[in-house]
């Protein structure tokens, strides 16, 4: 029997990258390098659980309008807590 799990992967994996890239792109952020927005993505993609699939859009199906907003809510929640922990860290150790 073959395997193939090539398309498993973390629901989130894609928003956190897509939503670290986007704010990256913003002045607050700009002093970021790429190995601290590579952090950012890490230590948030810890913070949430994992939601495993082989297609976003089954997701996106299954998932109640409620839990869709209370997912962007703790994405958000999570990547702000991330750039900032980030940030002080990177700033702690240019001392």
């Amino acid at each position: 029997m073959e395997y193939n799990f090539d398309q498993v992967h973390n629901y989130f994996e894609r928003l956190v990258f897509e939503e670290v890239a986007r704010r990256a792109q913003q002045p607050a952020y700009s002093s970021y390098t790429a190995d601290m927005l590579a952090d950012v993505a890490c230590l948030a993609l810890n913070r949430l659980p994992a939601r495993y699939v082989r297609h976003d859009v089954d997701m996106m199906f299954y998932l109640t309008e409620q839990e869709r907003q209370a997912m962007e809510h703790s994405l958000d929640e999570v990547l702000k807590f991330s750039f900032a922990f980030v940030l002080e860290r990177n700033a702690r150790s240019m001392r």
